[in-house]
């Protein structure tokens, strides 16, 4: 990494922090600035590892499905907080 040139500028972690929709003073962006660099010099390590060329063998490891009963409608609303009309009732969401 160049110590010339910043790798992350205090104002792109600002325009950062207003897309999130947070707000950050002086000493938190300085700190988030750093750790920006940090994460980002820790992507340019994973260029350096070599590519490989080789095909694992790959197995599956999930079991196979397997049909069987399920619960009635009655029985999955019995725990239901609430439910209408045969169906689990959740807040509005707006």
């Amino acid at each position: 990494m160049s110590d010339t040139e910043p790798v992350v500028d205090p104002e792109e972690v600002r325009h950062v922090a207003d897309l999130a929709r947070i707000d950050l003073d002086d000493d938190e962006v300085d700190r988030f600035t750093e750790q920006f660099a940090d994460i980002l010099e820790y992507f340019e390590t994973l260029d350096e590892v070599p590519e490989v060329d080789i095909d694992e063998e790959l197995a599956n490891v999930m079991r196979p499905d397997e049909v069987r009963d399920s619960l009635s409608q009655a029985e999955a609303l019995e725990n239901a907080p609430e439910s209408e009309d045969g169906y689990f009732k959740g807040p509005n969401v707006s």
